[in-house]
């Protein structure tokens, strides 16, 4: 089979080739729709509410390296709790800073309210890291933090869509304000270490 060029395509290649055209327009539309209004918004221009209710600029956080998480009470993955905050103990002195959202979107796995959730943090894991009010991370009622994020660190799946699989994905943040980094669930705090030392200029570890 020729094409208007005069070159050769069996019809399996043509097919591929058809398909990923129609893969990268779809992928193009979709982060255009899912994500509008975030192209000029860098990290500094975010804010969110504590868990005592209080406006947090994301301007306090320049310069330093940011790890953002969506968190659950209730998760196979809550016990990285306790490897967050070893991680944070560890290194906020170097400059980073750990942000922890919890989230309800997955199988109902963070129902109580904000009380409730500190008591889990403080009790069972000792959190000491900054930990904000509950939020949504998917669909259209996504928290401004995370559809930024998916918008900047897509990840895998269909069309790229950055839709968030289950709580505790991670988003690494550099001192500059960019997204590096995105780990899904089953990364653990401990594995990641040697990405943050390398943004926090510690090679000693």
């Amino acid at each position: 089979m020729l094409n208007g060029f005069g070159v050769s395509f069996t019809r399996p290649r043509l097919l591929t080739l058809i398909s990923r055209s129609i893969l990268s327009l779809l992928t193009y539309i979709a982060r255009r729709t899912i994500f509008p209004c975030m192209n000029n918004t860098s990290f500094y221009d975010l804010t969110a509410d504590t868990m005592s209710k209080k406006t947090q600029s994301f301007t306090d956080y320049k310069g330093k390296v940011v790890l953002v998480v969506n968190t659950a009470s209730k998760c196979g993955f809550t016990p990285q709790y306790a490897g967050l905050e070893k991680l944070y103990e560890t290194h906020k002195d170097k400059g980073l800073v750990i942000l922890g959202f919890p989230c309800n979107q997955f199988a109902n796995q963070e129902p109580g309210d904000a009380k409730a959730i500190q008591e889990t943090c403080l009790v069972n894991y000792g959190v000491s890291f900054p930990m904000f009010a509950k939020v949504k991370v998917n669909g259209p009622n996504a928290h401004p933090v995370f559809a930024w994020l998916k918008s900047r660190l897509p990840g895998g799946g269909l069309f790229k869509s950055g839709r968030i699989k289950w709580n505790f994905t991670k988003f690494l943040v550099d001192r500059e304000g960019n997204p590096v980094r995105r780990y899904a669930s089953a990364k653990t705090p401990e594995s990641i270490e040697a990405d943050i030392l390398e943004l926090l200029g510690d090679s000693s570890k």
